[in-house]
C-alpha cells in the first residue's frame, strides 16, 4: 500500500483538512535540547535536562476547541524526540500520536518537524517527551483547550496548578540503577524535589480570592512516580471534569490526582472576606518510602480574601483521604454501561518474566521492546489477512487487533504490591468496576450502580490500578490507528510495561494518509516503514 501526502487524499479526508484550514491556527515553536539544572530547588543537585528554548518551565500550551494546533519542533538533542499530546484521540490523526516506533519514528537530531494536530475535544490534557521516557527530565507541559460554548464557563476565574517530582538523576542514569542488583533500594538515596506549575513547590503562589465568586482550578498531575492530593482549608471542591470529560458535578473535600491523571474543581468562596485561608498539595504515595520532607511532603500556600488581615481559618491538614472514587462519579454526557462484545486479562506484573532475570515490568509476561519497522506503518503497508494477525506484529508489543467499533473490556489485575497508573491512547473509557485480587467474598468489590436508570459511568483516559487490586474498563474501538496502552509510571514503562492495540486495520488503511515528512523522518534514519 502506498502512503500518501496530504495533495493525494481522498475527498473524506480532504474534507477534514479543509475544516481544520478554516478554523484557528495555534503556533507554537518548540527547540529541545539540553539544559543543566536543578530547577531552583535548594540543596538538589543539578543534572542534564531537556527543555524548551533552552528555558524551564515550558511554555503552557492553550487554544481553544475546534482550532488546530501547529507545533514546530526542532530536536537539539544527540538523541531522537517525539511529543504525545496525553488524552487527546487524534481521531484520523494517529501518525500524531507521538509514540515513536508505534505511530511513526522519533523526530532525528538536527532535523525539524510539525505537528498537525485537530484540537477536536475540550478540557485539560498535558503534552510530554514520549522517546526514551524524556517526560522524566522534563519535556512536559500542560494543554488546556478551552470550549467557549461549554457546560461550565459561568465562572469568574480560573487557575492551573501542575505538580511534578524532580530527581538529580536523568532517565537513563536511574535505569542504569535499577538493572543493578538491589537497585530499588539504591535509586532513593537520589532523593526528588518537588515543582509545582514548574517552580520549587515551596514557593508555590498565594491566590486571592474575592468574596461570592466561583473558581475554576485546573490540576495536572505530571510526575513520574508521586500521587498528588489537593484541599482547600473550609473549603469544598466540586468536581466538574477528570481527564478532559465533563462530569456532573460531586462535592468533596480532597482530591487525589496519579501521575498522568488531570482534573477541574470548581470553588464556590465565603460571602465574606473576615478570613484567609490555606491551601495545600501533598506529594505522596502509599507505595513510596516514607521519608521526610520527601515521601510525603505537603506544600502550603495562602488564599487571600482580605490583603489587610492576618487572620487565617484553622488549617483542616491532615485531612484523611483514600484512592480517587471512580465509581460514584459519573460523566456528564449519558451514556450508559456499555456491553462487552468481548474480554481480556492484562495481568500487570512487576519484577519476574518469562524469560529475563532482571528486574521487569510486564504485561501478561510480556516485556515490550519496539518493533523493527512501526506498527502503524506495518498495519497501513500488510495485506489485510495478515493485519489482522496479531503474530504479524510480532510478540514483543503484545498487539490485540480489535475489530472496528467492537466493544472491549480489559480486566487490569495488579497482583504484586506495586500500583499502576494505565493510561490508554486514543479514547478514554468507562470505568466500571475495581476490588482487591485476593476477594473471595465481594467485600472490596466496587461496581457502578445497575439499578439507577440513566446512570453515566465515569470515563476517563487514565486509571489507577491499586497494588493488590484490579480495574475493569470498557471501551468501544471506534477509533482506527494504532494505541499504546501502558503504565504511567516512567520507570515501569521504560522497563516493558507496555502493549499495542491495532484497531481496525481495514479501515485504517481507509482512512490514515501518512504525511511525507513522517515518512521521510524514517528514510533519514534508515529505519523501514513496510512490512514486519
Amino acid at each position: 500500500m502506498r502512503l500518501l501526502s496530504p495533495s493525494l487524499l481522498p475527498s473524506a479526508a480532504a474534507l477534514l483538512l479543509l475544516m481544520a484550514a478554516q478554523a484557528k491556527q495555534v503556533y507554537e515553536y518548540w527547540d529541545i535540547g539540553y539544559l543543566i539544572t536543578n530547577r531552583g530547588i535548594p540543596n538538589l543537585e543539578s543534572k542534564k535536562a531537556i527543555g524548551v528554548n533552552n528555558h524551564f518551565p515550558l511554555p503552557v500550551v492553550r487554544a481553544d476547541k475546534g482550532d488546530t494546533l501547529v507545533l514546530n519542533v526542532h530536536n537539539s538533542l544527540d538523541v531522537g524526540t517525539s511529543l504525545h499530546a496525553h488524552g487527546l484521540f487524534q481521531r484520523g490523526t494517529n501518525y500524531y500520536d507521538g509514540v515513536p516506533m508505534t505511530t511513526a519514528c522519533p523526530i532525528a537530531p538536527g532535523t525539524n518537524f510539525t505537528y498537525y494536530i485537530p484540537l477536536d475535544q475540550a478540557g485539560t490534557y498535558w503534552i510530554h517527551g514520549h522517546s526514551k521516557e524524556q517526560n522524566f527530565d522534563g519535556l512536559r507541559t500542560p494543554l488546556i483547550i478551552n470550549e467557549p460554548e461549554g457546560p461550565y464557563n459561568k465562572i469568574d476565574e480560573e487557575f492551573l496548578f501542575t505538580v511534578e517530582d524532580w530527581w538529580p538523576i536523568t532517565f537513563e542514569q536511574s535505569m542504569d540503577i535499577i538493572a543493578a542488583p538491589h537497585g530499588l533500594e539504591y535509586i532513593f538515596g537520589k532523593l526528588p524535589g518537588a515543582l509545582i506549575n514548574g517552580y520549587d513547590g515551596a514557593l508555590a503562589r498565594p491566590l486571592a480570592f474575592q468574596p461570592g465568586k466561583t473558581y475554576r482550578i485546573r490540576l495536572v498531575n505530571m510526575a513520574s512516580m508521586p500521587e498528588a492530593e489537593f484541599v482547600i482549608d473550609d473549603h469544598d471542591l466540586q468536581i466538574i471534569e477528570v481527564d478532559g470529560v465533563s462530569t456532573k458535578p460531586k462535592t468533596v473535600k480532597v482530591v487525589r490526582l496519579a501521575p498522568g491523571q488531570r482534573l477541574s474543581v470548581l470553588v464556590k468562596t465565603k460571602p465574606s472576606s473576615n478570613l484567609n485561608y490555606n491551601y495545600h498539595i501533598t506529594i505522596m504515595g502509599d507505595y513510596l518510602p516514607s521519608i521526610p520532607g520527601i515521601f510525603p511532603v505537603t506544600h502550603t500556600s495562602p488564599i487571600i480574601y482580605n490583603n489587610k488581615s492576618t487572620k487565617f481559618a484553622a488549617t483542616a491538614m491532615p485531612l484523611a483521604s483514600g484512592p480517587f472514587d471512580d465509581i460514584n462519579i459519573e460523566s456528564l454526557e449519558y451514556l450508559p454501561a456499555l456491553i462487552a462484545d468481548r474480554s481480556l486479562f492484562l495481568n500487570l506484573t512487576s519484577g519476574f518474566t518469562e524469560k529475563e532475570y532482571s528486574h521487569r515490568e510486564s504485561i501478561n509476561y510480556k516485556v515490550y521492546r519496539d518493533p523493527i519497522v512501526p506498527t502503524m506503518f506495518t498495519a497501513l503497508t500488510t495485506p489485510d489477512s495478515m493485519a489482522i494477525n496479531p503474530i504479524t506484529y510480532g510478540p514483543q508489543t503484545s498487539a490485540h487487533v480489535l475489530k472496528y467499533d467492537e466493544v472491549i473490556e480489559v480486566l487490569l489485575w495488579s497482583p504484586t504490591a506495586r500500583p499502576h497508573p494505565i493510561h490508554l491512547h486514543g479514547h478514554v473509557f468507562q470505568v466500571i468496576e475495581r476490588g482487591s485480587v485476593k476477594d473471595k467474598t465481594g467485600e472490596t468489590r466496587k461496581i457502578v450502580p445497575q439499578h439507577i436508570a440513566g446512570y453515566s459511568p465515569l470515563m476517563r483516559d487514565t486509571v489507577m490500578v491499586d497494588a493488590g487490586g484490579y480495574v475493569v474498563i470498557r471501551f468501544r474501538a471506534d477509533n482506527p490507528g494504532v494505541w499504546n496502552l501502558h503504565c504511567h509510571f516512567d520507570w515501569h514503562m521504560g522497563q516493558g510495561m507496555n502493549m499495542l492495540f491495532v484497531e481496525a486495520p481495514k479501515q485504517m488503511k481507509e482512512i490514515l494518509k501518512v504525511p511525507e515528512q513522517i515518512v521521510e523522518q524514517c528514510r533519514r534514519q534508515g529505519i523501514p516503514v513496510e512490512g514486519n
